[in-house]
This record gives structure tokens, sequence and C-alpha cells, in this order.
């Protein structure tokens, strides 16, 4: 795998982020929380992730460099109230009233669970199935549980069992 290489100025534009809402919280939570480690190793469709215990955020840098500051004003901020909930509450729901409050009210950004980025370009080879009502397209992994019998995938609308599309 090919890691794409940042320029700097995307890093410092990420790092600044960063630091302004840990200021922020810090000030409010009265708390002087650290700088977390910020690595550019995620992939797939996943804009970021928070590691709790290691106190690092990990962002999808063909993303980052796709999306630019937009990624940065929504990513950031959502990976960051991931780790602050997690040293404020310990393990609690991922998106729940406590990672809420931690965006709208300490970080005062809109609480937004799912990005909306074009991820066409990190998408990888998917398998269209079928249910009543519409066409799915599942990634490579959900393909073969199914194919394995590991798992069964229902659609959230009718919630019919989805079944593979003739070909």
């Amino acid at each position: 795998m090919t890691t794409l290489r940042l320029p700097i100025a995307t890093q410092q534009a990420v790092m600044r982020c960063l630091r302004h809402y840990l200021a922020l919280a810090n000030r409010h939570l009265e708390t002087e929380y650290s700088e977390p480690k910020v690595t550019y190793r995620q992939r797939g469709t996943t804009a970021g992730t928070a590691h709790l215990t290691h106190w690092e955020i990990r962002l999808n840098a063909v993303l980052l460099v796709e999306n630019g500051q937009q990624f940065i004003d929504d990513v950031v901020p959502h990976e960051l109230a991931h780790l602050l909930v997690y040293r404020q509450f310990g393990r609690v729901s991922p998106h729940g009233a406590e990672w809420q409050w931690m965006m709208e009210k300490v970080l005062g950004v809109s609480a937004t669970r799912t990005h909306c980025f074009d991820v066409m370009s990190v998408q990888g080879k998917t398998f269209t199935y079928i249910c009543n009502c519409q066409t799915h397209q599942l990634t490579v992994r959900r393909h073969n549980k199914i194919l394995r019998k590991e798992s069964e995938y229902r659609c959230k609308h009718c919630g019919n069992l989805l079944k593979p599309a003739e070909t």
C-alpha cells in the first residue's frame, strides 16, 4: 500500500483546528488534557476514528486531501469529542448524550454522526444485493460474511433479507 504524502500546510491546518477545539474544551471543562496523537492511516470510507485508550485520532488522508477545510472542520472536532467524552465519562454510547453535549455545548459544533463526503475514490469493490424495495451495494467484507453464512443483512426500509442480484 502506498501512503499519500500530505502537504505540510494541510497537516498544520489539522493541528490548528485540533488545538483550537482542545483549548475550548480545556477551558470549559477546567482540565488540561494533552494534545492527542494524530495519524493519517485511516483507510476505506471512514473519515476518522478516535482510539480512546491510545489518546489518538486517525484521519483518512485521501478524504482529507479531497475535501480540504470542510473535512478538517467536520472530522477533527468530531473525533476529538470522542476522546474528550472518554476521559470525562468513561465508556459510553459513541454518539450518545455525552458526545452530543461535548460537540454542541463544549466545542460549539453541530453534532453530526456521519460525513457526507464523496467516497468513490476510496470505495472498494462492491456486490449488488436486492430486497423488495431497492438495490444495495455491499462491501467485499459483508459479501464474504454472507457467503460463509456468518451474517445476514436486512433492508432498513422494508426489513427483508438481502439477496444477491442475478447477474
